[in-house]
């Protein structure tokens, strides 16, 4: 049965069945909520606002003497209406860092505003339908996320990554042993990633059947579950089909058949394979940049936008529902090409001498 489901299916299963483990351990009413976000969000989302929630009814246990004596199912709704506007700034701050388990856990400014996402949307279905009369996530300004230079490759960096990927050079002796046999695999992946910006869940979720060798496109599931087709050149498609011939001889284990990439133990490659992949190859090109498979998926966005002047088109090619995401991401090389059209509009001719 598991060869039959696509991996985006599979991924969709295992986060369900860590939310009902979640529900378990959560109040009743949870559950009331947890079902409304049934169809309107996807599983991965749900998963992400529950283990939100989880830690939020921790911070509570830890913090505030009345429910010292409580199991998180011990919550009821009194208890969370009340809740004030200063707890969950309160929360907010102790996220920044905290100890869980003797680990140091740190949370930065996207991840404080997230969780607050979370809470608001927990707090505003129960304050929509009246089962509270308070709803105090609302008393929370959300926290200012600052803007981040965009981190990718130069264009000799990506060369010089592709040709050691090729031939092993700057490899650690212990990485040399294993370089032989994975190297056409992974010039084929890190090709595609550099060639299409595709994103690493996106890659690793593609079957052999999603590429379309006759059209030179993938088939890829998009964030949000729809599909989409995605595009790639001569240089991804010479990599492409090089593995191809070397994926014929492998045997796959079981329920991982279909899949494209396969690691060196015979099953689908999985997202945290790609990002130390990727960590190995790009500390041979730069020590400064901190380079991860998103990087090479901004990599790709600004030399897209670079060559074609299109911020749709790189809105689209890179699955971004709203094209103002990716204006805010490339806001650096949007400015950069309107001072460079300054001049391009001539108001008046220079008469001749």
């Amino acid at each position: 049965m598991a060869a039959s489901k696509t991996y985006a299916e599979q991924q969709n299963i295992k986060y369900a069945q860590k939310i009902n483990e979640l529900l378990k351990i959560f109040p009743e009413f949870c559950r009331e909520y947890f079902n409304s976000l049934e169809y309107s969000k996807q599983p991965r989302t749900r998963l992400a606002y529950a283990r939100d929630l989880k830690t939020f009814f921790e911070f509570l246990i830890a913090e505030f003497p009345q429910y010292s004596n409580y199991q998180i199912s011990d919550f009821t709704l009194h208890d969370i209406e009340s809740v004030t506007g200063q707890d969950i700034s309160d929360y907010l701050r102790y996220m920044k860092v905290y100890d869980k388990d003797g680990t140091t856990v740190t949370n930065d400014e996207r991840a404080a505003k997230r969780k607050l996402c979370s809470l608001r949307r927990f707090y505003g279905y129960y304050y929509r339908y009246e089962l509270i009369s308070n709803n105090p996530s609302l008393k929370v300004d959300m926290p200012k996320i600052h803007d981040k230079a965009i981190t990718r490759l130069d264009v000799n960096e990506v060369a010089e990554l592709l040709d050691n990927v090729e031939n092993g050079n700057k490899l650690t002796t212990a990485q040399l042993r294993t370089h032989e046999k994975l190297k056409c695999r992974d010039l084929a992946l890190l090709t595609l990633l550099l060639g299409t910006g595709i994103r690493v869940s996106e890659c690793v979720g593609l079957d052999i059947n999603d590429v379309d060798f006759d059209n030179d496109r993938i088939k890829v599931v998009r964030k949000g579950g729809s599909e989409s087709f995605v595009y790639f050149g001569d240089e991804v498609r010479a990599a492409l089909l090089d593995y191809m011939e070397e994926r014929k001889q492998m045997n796959p284990d079981s329920g991982h058949e279909n899949a494209l990439f396969i690691s060196s133990k015979n099953k689908r490659l999985c997202v945290r394979s790609v990002e130390l992949l990727v960590k190995k190859y790009a500390s041979t090109v730069t020590t400064v940049k901190h380079i991860t498979p998103h990087k090479l998926r901004s990599t790709y966005g600004t030399n897209l936008y670079q060559a074609s002047k299109d911020i749709y088109l790189v809105a689209d090619v890179l699955g971004h529902k709203d094209v103002n995401t990716t204006r805010k991401h490339y806001a650096e090389i949007v400015d950069e090409n309107k001072r460079s059209a300054r001049n391009i509009v001539r108001l008046r001719t220079e008469a001749d001498d």
